[in-house]
């Protein structure tokens, strides 16, 4: 089963955004929280924000064990852009975009190997007999 969580509107450049969620995109959740945590951006916090937020939807929602969560897929996309512009010379301007970041994180339940193999074992020898 998979959850989902999205942070929208958030206040930083999606190109600041992906270089710290590449960092941690195919890191165990414990792990990424971690590298996270001691990231020197300012990308980080919305990240450690939405990342706990997909956590706790898996465990409140889908009442899913917080110990079997991965990260599925961590996307970064566009968000809404503020158009700004600067004065120049002769009563011109000059436009640009104050950009923003909208962060998509889906949480998938890691298959637990242990388990499994016991049913097999179980299934075996429910055929033996």
């Amino acid at each position: 089963m998979e959850v989902k969580a999205i942070a929208k509107n958030i206040r930083i450049s999606p190109r600041k955004m992906r270089l710290v969620a590449d960092a941690v995109r195919n890191l165990s959740i414990d792990n990424a929280l971690r590298v996270l945590e001691a990231a020197d951006k300012q990308a980080a916090r919305p990240l450690i924000k939405a990342i706990k937020s997909a956590i706790a939807n898996a465990v409140n929602n889908a009442k899913l064990d917080s110990a079997n969560l991965a990260i599925a897929s961590l996307q970064i996309s566009d968000g809404q852009a503020l158009k700004r512009f600067m004065p120049s010379t002769r009563g011109r301007i000059h436009p640009y975009k104050k950009r923003g970041s909208t962060i998509t994180v889906v949480l998938k339940e890691r298959v637990v190997v242990a388990k499994s193999v016991a049913k097999v074992e179980e299934v075996k020898k429910g055929e033996e007999k």
